[in-house]
């Protein structure tokens, strides 16, 4: 058999970066402590360091109205003490043992994390354990970190366009599904939060058989195990609070938005209902998405970066978002700034004329290996420090799908064919099923202008 000089590249680079992937799983130890609290630790020798990491099953997609972004809220005060630790004593002792530590809060999840030399590992553990039931929730303390939740809220959406874009498209899109929810919370629900409604949240999420801690790093398992069991093992598990399903209400037609605020540029954003992993009725059905995804938005040799801004000079950027590895249906999103000249009607035509050619046409065999080694590198790429393996593994066990997922993500994209990315496109690119928004700039105040703030305060 002749095998074109092109497919035989890619399949050996297929080989090449799958190599790291397939062991990853086998190195993985999982226990599950008394309490119901798992426990997955992945050895990895190349440097004396340590990650650990302590997710809670609990985002803003188990949030209701009224105390909306409260995941997000809790998991500020959970640096400002302890019966034990006082205020600002966790993060003194991590920077003292020479160590850096975060948190963050999706959807799904909330997860906090420290690096550290591999011999302090303990440490972390001993902090994270007293947090999980001892934090004070000081009333003085809790007035002053809601001015900075706030403000966090005016700077990463209120001030900045596209973010407040995006937030208006999602909300829009759902109906009934929590994942309208944003996860920094409305504004008015920030203002109204009482130390109660923090109290009640952390009594009824934040216990040992609704975590999990991932540990990654040069370490041997059997002695982190003894140390999770010391530390996290006699804190009593608790029962949680029944998780309704709030399925989405069938979409019987095309949403659209226009937003108007001060920014640069205008911008459009459409986003498509899609199922995840989670939900697909075919577990292929998310792959070929995937794949889809780098079809349109895989690097500059992509049909967005070759076609829409560098061959007809219709847009100065565009991007494709879609993630599979969630607890319910999510929107596959296209956004895309018009070149000057160029209004959001005729970009908006030219987006969805590119997903109607993945619908009449199926993607060549080189494009295919082309993106399908992107996506596999992508994957292998995450999985390349110890950051990235702990992240993998506790999202893919937190949101349900189990951390041994992280094997199978590349071998199933590798088996996604052309027919697959023409059948997802036909079943779910379909005008009925989408929300479409254009941001429409308002003029920018020269002492006020809009931001675009992407971190975190704290």
């Amino acid at each position: 058999m002749n095998i074109p000089k092109w497919s035989a590249f890619f399949l050996i680079i297929f080989y090449l970066l799958l190599s790291p992937l397939q062991g990853l799983a086998q190195d993985v130890h999982e226990f599950t402590l008394d309490n119901g609290m798992k426990v997955l630790i992945k050895p990895d020798t190349r440097a004396p360091v340590v990650i650990s990491k302590v997710w809670y099953g609990v985002g803003s997609s188990h949030e209701y109205g009224g105390i909306t972004g409260i995941s997000h809220a809790l998991e500020h005060m959970m640096f400002k003490g302890t019966t034990r630790y006082p205020s600002g004593e966790f993060s003194r002792i991590i920077a003292e043992q020479g160590g850096r530590e975060n948190a963050f809060t999706s959807r799904d999840y909330t997860a906090y994390f420290q690096l550290l030399a591999a011999d302090r590992l303990e440490i972390s553990l001993e902090l994270e354990a007293d947090r999980m039931r001892n934090i004070t929730l000081d009333e003085e303390e809790f007035v002053q970190e809601m001015r900075v939740v706030q403000e966090e809220r005016r700077l990463r959406t209120e001030d900045n366009p596209n973010a407040l874009l995006f937030e208006h498209v999602n909300s829009t899109a759902w109906l009934n599904s929590p994942y309208g929810i944003p996860v920094i919370g409305w504004m008015t629900d920030i203002e109204h939060y009482t130390v109660a409604d923090l109290r009640r949240w952390y009594d009824q999420w934040y216990t040992p058989n609704n975590a999990t801690l991932v540990v990654v790093g040069d370490v041997d398992p059997e002695q982190v195990y003894d140390m999770a069991q010391r530390y996290f093992g006699p804190i009593e598990a608790r029962e949680l609070p029944e998780i309704k399903p709030r399925l989405e209400t069938p979409q019987r037609g095309e949403r659209r938005l226009v937003v108007r605020a001060p920014a640069r540029v205008p911008v459009l954003l459409m986003g498509y209902k899609v199922p995840v992993l989670m939900t697909a009725e075919e577990e292929w059905e998310s792959y070929a998405l995937l794949v889809a995804a780098g079809v349109l938005d895989g690097g500059e040799s992509a049909r967005f970066a070759s076609q829409l801004v560098r061959e007809h000079e219709l847009a100065v950027g565009a991007g494709v978002g879609y993630n599979a590895f969630s607890r319910l249906d999510t929107l596959f999103t296209l956004s895309a700034t018009p070149a000057p000249g160029v209004g959001l009607s005729e970009l908006e035509e030219a987006l969805t004329a590119t997903l109607q050619r993945l619908k009449e046409e199926p993607v060549s065999e080189e494009e295919l290996e082309r993106v399908k080694a992107q996506v596999v590198a992508r994957e292998v790429y995450r999985l390349d420090s110890v950051q990235g393996q702990a992240m993998q593994l506790g999202m893919l066990e937190t949101v349900g799908l189990g951390w041994s997922t992280v094997e199978e993500i590349t071998d199933r994209v590798r088996t996604v064919t052309a027919e697959q990315v023409q059948a997802v496109a036909r079943q779910y690119f379909d005008v009925d099923r989408r929300t479409v928004g254009w941001l429409e700039p308002l003029p920018i105040d020269p002492d006020d202008p809009p931001g675009y703030f992407e971190g975190h305060l704290r």
